[in-house]
């Protein structure tokens, strides 16, 4: 084979595989095979400098640092959007399209699109090679930046398939990973180097970077929505849905949770269960939905206003998920099994749709790393129903008149004075009796996914604490409803209401009484595993580690945290008192309805149309299935209903089976 067949076969290799990996998330390369064969194409090259064509793999390293940026004049302009902050504001801007054009607005229905929180750039394409890279720069005039968007490993050197315009620009967002920047910001906090205030201006500044060889280090991506060609070219779509599936078609990645909406009303129940549910699954930072007239025709007729902003789109904007607030101190709780968890207190902040006051720190370790100190200015993050948590301080803004204070980790135990003990990043208070302790093991043991007594709030818990009421979770079946009614805020049918709760809550399977007990390690899934292998608490209490170990998906660790939780004669008291309570302490024997689940892992997602999530998770389980929260390659099944977000798109890449409620029933029925 020639030299310059060897580097053309070459090229496609790893293009593919790097399409594969980055667009797909399906390798088709081990990482060893990919770069023995970048390694050789670079050889290639370098004995003939002109084999290295403008697709080459090879550019994406990046090349010599460069002086200053070209000037790029766009295609056609990049316009930007109107924004509308309600519901209201998004009818208004249809009632004037509608006045301009009639019924065909409403006629040809709506593409509602995530407005992905990142830095906008154009790429221009020469007969489906890429030969430019922009910035939006002033709309008109950008800078070009082709040799850092190449290092874009998403972004494709050559588009797939065919029917590519002879020129053409694809317009999209460059876009920094969330946890792919918090890692930078760690690492630039622990340099000692300024973090970057959000994930949309370090893209937007790992884009103009001088050295592209820095900008080749950053792991940002990149979505496609847009075009712009010159002429009056015939293009193989008609509306902005068909332009979507295109350009998915030619290689360039397209943001998930898009959707055509026939009517308004579609529209806003879409933006809703983005903003507040959907959101929260996203890796990447939105900053609204895209509202565009589907119909491209219909776009052109409506046209554009002072050749800047569109009539045919409008930006449905939500609440910011990224803020800038003060750290004013940090405290700290201790959780049910002695853990001792930072967290902050901050000055209050609107982020994501709500008032945040505190942040999760996770450690102590975390706090140093990030080099956080109390009086900061700092980063809160908050996307959907996600905890806020601090991403980092913003060092050019800490006030050199203010003492800042460094937190540090504690000798003792903030609730019993008693001596901690430190495991690797975690620091523990080893007392049972511990007052913090008990109070979260009580708030643990009544949480919905335990033993779901309603009505038993950690207000109240601290209320029946407090009043020497109860000191474990087995004193909370000897109240009485005259002890509760006698204290403040309770009347004679809440206290009644809350002791029948209380005792409604015997009746719960093994599963859910050893997920409540808050055994060190044992969560919601490992509790299931060991009631359905022992079906007895005392079975249990009673197996060696040897037995407790061999239960398929329980590991050393945690069979050595259930077997000393049942050493400890505090144990064995409490076991006694629950029993002489009342409560279940075996496991129902469930009998599998089908075989169509066993050994398979199944995941679930958007909303079925009658079985809640827990239902279709236990039925699925019951029927030898596993039951996993993330799409993977390991992932059989997907079951899907209404809204199914980002992971119905990951598994239709990984070309998982999907199914919708009706067939799992169907399957469970067989």
């Amino acid at each position: 084979m020639s030299a310059e067949s060897r580097a053309a076969e070459l090229r496609r290799t790893l293009e593919q595989a790097s399409h594969d990996y980055y667009v797909l998330d399906r390798p088709t390369l081990s990482d060893r095979e990919y770069d023995t064969l970048f390694r050789e194409l670079q050889a290639v090259e370098r004995d003939d400098p002109a084999l290295r064509t403008p697709d080459s793999p090879t550019l994406r390293v990046g090349a010599e640092p460069a002086s200053n940026f070209k000037k790029h004049t766009h295609l056609i302009p990049m316009i930007s959007l109107d924004n509308a902050f309600s519901d209201d504001e998004v009818a208004a801007w249809d009632e004037r399209a509608a006045r301009m054009v009639g019924e065909a607005v409403h006629t040809c229905g709506y593409s509602a699109e995530l407005k992905i929180d990142g830095a906008a750039v154009s790429l221009t394409y020469a007969n489906g090679v890429l030969v430019t890279g922009a910035t939006r720069g002033n709309g008109t005039v950008g800078e070009d930046v082709t040799v850092n968007l190449r290092t874009i490993r998403e972004i494709p050197l050559r588009l797939r398939g065919t029917g590519h315009p002879a020129r053409i620009e694809i317009r999209g967002e460059v876009y920094f990973p969330f946890d792919a920047f918090e890692r930078l910001n760690d690492e630039r906090a622990k340099a000692g180097e300024p973090v970057f205030a959000n994930p949309r201006n370090s893209a937007a500044g790992s884009l103009r970077q001088l050295d592209s060889s820095v900008t080749a280090a950053r792991p940002l991506r990149f979505f496609g929505y847009a075009y712009a060609i010159p002429g009056v070219e015939q293009m193989p779509f008609a509306t902005q849905s068909e332009l979507l599936k295109t350009l998915a078609s030619w290689g360039i990645p397209v943001a998930p949770h898009r959707r055509w909406c026939q009517t308004l009303a579609e529209v806003y129940e879409h933006a809703h269960a983005i903003e507040t549910r959907l959101r929260a699954e996203l890796n990447f930072g939105i900053d609204g939905m895209v509202v565009k007239v589907d119909s491209l025709a219909v776009q052109a007729e409506l046209g554009i206003v002072g050749g800047r902003v569109p009539r045919w789109a409008t930006a449905r904007k939500f609440a910011p998920d990224i803020a800038e607030t003060k750290l004013l101190a940090i405290e700290v709780n201790v959780g049910r099994t002695g853990k001792i968890n930072p967290y902050a207190v901050l000055e209050p902040v609107e982020v994501g749709g709500t008032t945040v006051r505190y942040a999760t720190l996770h450690n102590f370790d975390l706090i140093l790393q990030k080099d956080l100190r109390v009086g900061d200015v700092v980063l809160l993050k908050r996307a959907g129903e996600v905890i806020p948590q601090i991403i980092g301080p913003v060092p050019e803004k800490r006030d050199p008149k203010h003492p800042l204070q460094l937190p540090k980790t504690p000798d003792v135990c903030p609730s019993c004075g008693r001596p901690v003990r430190v495991e690797e990043k975690d620091v523990f208070c080893e007392n049972d009796r511990c007052p913090g302790r008990r109070l979260e093991a009580i708030v643990h043991f009544a949480s919905r996914l335990a033993m779901d007594i309603n009505g038993l709030s950690t207000a109240r818990i601290e209320q029946l604490v407090q009043e020497g009421l109860v000191h474990d979770v087995a004193d909370l079946y000897s109240l009485k409803a005259t002890d509760i009614a006698a204290l403040e805020r309770f009347a004679e049918k809440s206290s009644q209401a809350l002791v029948d709760a209380i005792a409604a809550s015997k009746a719960q399977p093994l599963s859910k009484l050893l997920f409540g007990m808050g055994i060190r390690h044992v969560g919601e899934e490992a509790a299931r595993m060991l009631a359905r292998r022992f079906l007895n608490m005392r079975d249990l209490a009673a197996a060696t580690l040897e037995e407790i170990e061999a239960v398929h998906g329980i590991g050393p660790t945690i069979a050595a945290s259930v077997r000393d939780y049942f050493d400890d004669a505090a144990t064995a008291e409490l076991l006694d008192r629950l029993e002489k309570a009342g409560l279940q302490f075996e496991e129902p024997q469930t009998v599998e309805v089908s075989s169509a689940f066993r050994g398979l892992t199944v995941v679930i997602t958007g909303t079925l149309p009658t079985l809640s999530r827990p239902d279709a998770k236990a039925r699925i389980q019951a029927a030898g299935g596993k039951v996993t929260d993330s799409v993977s390659k390991a992932t059989n099944v997907l079951v899907c209903g209404a809204d199914a977000g980002s992971k119905l798109e990951k598994a239709k890449t990984l070309g998982t089976e999907i199914i919708d409620e009706a067939e799992l029933l169907r399957r469970l029925a067989r």
